[in-house]
């Protein structure tokens, strides 16, 4: 049976990659997942997808710049009148903009920062004041093992993942007497557009770092966000999930 049959969902960077998976699985459990990114075309594509794979659930597209903040109060607030509540709030929306510490210019660091973590500090304070009124709900931020052990050339990154693990605990300890729980799940190397850019020389290297050697599949995150929005995980708040075959231990 679905467990998340009739909840509504709103995803961030869900037009392809760990967000795409994201909003089926949320959708395979039943969910209606309001799909959020910039691209339209991937987004319908996204909607279509679960409807040919027939899941429970739906996708329903929504063009949004999360580095917008009118443009996320207007698309919470569209969502809130049409089904009154977001019961899942899944904080996915990311980019890189790599470079070593002594080169990275001023815009560099602050688009990391403004699209990976200020997003969803805007996005969570909107949709937890829906989520306070209802007693209940889910916010799941998609951080990353760069937050955790850090990395080279990604001094904005790294420092925007963290930010996320902080923000993570921080709202779960404000939100949990209202029934609300907060937490994130860290990917380690995941099989996306970035990963298969890399060379197969580099892709080894990588993999040989991993006791399991291999890459993560955007499903395998896909299936742990699900549980974090599900009845399974009724007590668990405040906890960084991480998923990346053994890496970071």
């Amino acid at each position: 049976m679905p467990t998340l049959t009739d909840q509504i969902a709103l995803a961030t960077g869900a037009s392809r990659g760990i967000g795409k998976a994201i909003a089926l699985a949320l959708a395979g459990e039943g969910a209606r997942v309001v799909a959020c990114a910039r691209d339209e075309a991937r987004l319908a594509a996204v909607a279509a997808e679960a409807k040919e794979l027939g899941l429970p659930g739906e996708v329903i597209p929504q063009v949004l710049d999360v580095t917008q903040r009118p443009a996320i109060d207007t698309v919470v607030e569209e969502v809130a009148s049409r089904f009154e509540r977001i019961d899942i709030l899944v904080n996915n929306a990311g980019i890189t903009r790599d470079g070593l510490l002594m080169n990275m210019e001023d815009d560099q660091f602050d688009d990391v920062l403004t699209t990976n973590l200020r997003s969803a500090f805007w996005l969570t304070r909107a949709v937890s004041r829906l989520m306070i009124r209802a007693r209940k709900g889910r916010v799941i931020n998609v951080s990353s093992i760069s937050g955790l052990m850090g990395n080279a050339g990604q001094c904005n990154y790294a420092a925007s993942k963290a930010g996320l693990v902080g923000f993570t605990k921080s709202v779960a300890k404000e939100l949990a007497k209202r029934g609300i729980t907060c937490n994130a799940v860290a990917p380690g190397f995941i099989e996306t557009d970035m990963t298969n850019k890399l060379s197969d020389e580099i892709k080894s290297s990588f993999k040989n770092l991993v006791p399991m050697r291999r890459f993560g599949a955007p499903d395998e995150i896909g299936s742990v966000v699900a549980f974090l929005a599900g009845p399974a995980s009724a007590y668990l708040t405040g906890q960084v999930l991480v998923v990346d075959g053994g890496l970071y231990m």
